[in-house]
């Protein structure tokens, strides 16, 4: 998990990403809003090719000059781009479409609104070849993502950056080649099987959902982007460099709002003292031992925990994975992300 300090070639980096984010995206989109306040077309970032350039900057690896049909960095990083910036929302009342800096339905005035927050990445694996360069001969996959940190407080003047890393060839990322592998076996050929003239729909691989946490993402850049409406201010709060052993990290912590009760109760039930302390609250660690909160409701589990990391989550199943009627269940396009 060591990146090839041979192949990057790209320094300087941070300042590179802050001019690049301010030329590229950040004023850009400025004059898109500006626009879009006389055209009523949507003023959304489409961060695509953006993103593969943001993962140069963010590794020091530049791209092979292929678009889509080769390696999107040098070293065979795979990279994926989602933006939940600037979605096209909706009116609960009557359907009708909303943009993101409307208060209100511009069809009936109604401030019922169904804020979108639902982009994810996609991957596309179509027969065993595709299936075995994406598990062996891809070096890492690097997940960017633009999303509003303060969401929920329906704050759409704070944006947020980020870059995780998933090393398929690792035994820490194993859940991730897992989950690909359902995918390929038990949904997309099923689904072939149905309907031979028809592709199916890529794997939708959501942002800060329990798959995600399970396949142990390493987060290596964070940045906050302050009065991203008007007068951007980069505030860059993460930056692994690039030649960094990405092994010695730790990956991000999963929420204990995600956990059900049996999975809280399988993780008491396996993990030993010392793994459960690292992760208890810090006021909890001497005053409550494991026995006490196997006893305590579901609520006050979840409270007592900082967060469930890559020690903890080894006692987890990956859940149900190989039904898309369960997918699809579980994520629809109407409901905001947890």
């Amino acid at each position: 998990m060591k990146p090839n300090s041979k192949l990057i070639t790209i320094h300087n980096n941070l300042e590179l990403i802050k001019h690049f984010l301010d030329e590229v995206v950040l004023q850009p989109r400025i004059n898109a809003l500006n626009w879009s306040k006389i055209t009523k077309q949507t003023a959304s970032i489409k961060i695509g090719y953006p993103g593969q350039h943001l993962a140069s900057l963010i590794t020091g690896v530049q791209g092979e000059r292929t678009g889509a049909r080769g390696n999107d960095l040098v070293d065979r990083s795979e990279v994926k781009s989602c933006s939940r910036i600037d979605q096209l929302d909706s009116c609960n009342d009557c359907n009708a479409p909303v943009s993101r800096l409307e208060t209100s339905c511009p069809e009936c005035g109604s401030t019922n609104i169904s804020r979108k927050n639902d982009s994810k990445w996609l991957f596309g694996v179509r027969d065993e070849s595709e299936l075995n360069v994406l598990l062996h001969e891809v070096q890492r996959v690097l997940l960017l993502i633009a999303d509003y940190p303060y969401f929920e407080a329906s704050d759409y003047d704070t944006l947020r950056f980020q870059s995780f890393e998933i090393w398929p060839e690792s035994e820490r990322h194993h859940h991730f080649c897992e989950i690909m592998t359902n995918y390929y076996q038990k949904i997309y050929l099923e689904h072939k099987k149905l309907n031979p003239n028809k592709t199916p729909a890529p794997k939708n691989f959501w942002p800060y959902q329990y798959q995600f946490y399970m396949c142990n993402p390493i987060l290596t850049f964070l940045c906050i982007v302050k009065n991203a409406n008007s007068a951007p201010v980069i505030d860059f709060q993460e930056y692994v460099e690039p030649d960094r052993d990405r092994s010695v990290l730790p990956s991000i912590l999963m929420p204990p709002d995600i956990l059900t009760e049996n999975e809280f109760d399988l993780i008491l039930s396996s993990a030993t003292q010392e793994q459960l302390n690292a992760m208890l609250q810090p006021s909890l660690r001497e005053a409550i031992d494991i026995n006490k909160i196997k006893l305590l409701p579901l609520k006050q589990k979840r409270n007592a925990f900082a967060g469930i990391d890559e020690n903890l989550r080894k006692y987890l199943p990956l859940r149900e994975t190989d039904r898309i009627a369960v997918a699809k269940s579980i994520y629809t396009r109407r409901k905001r992300a947890p």
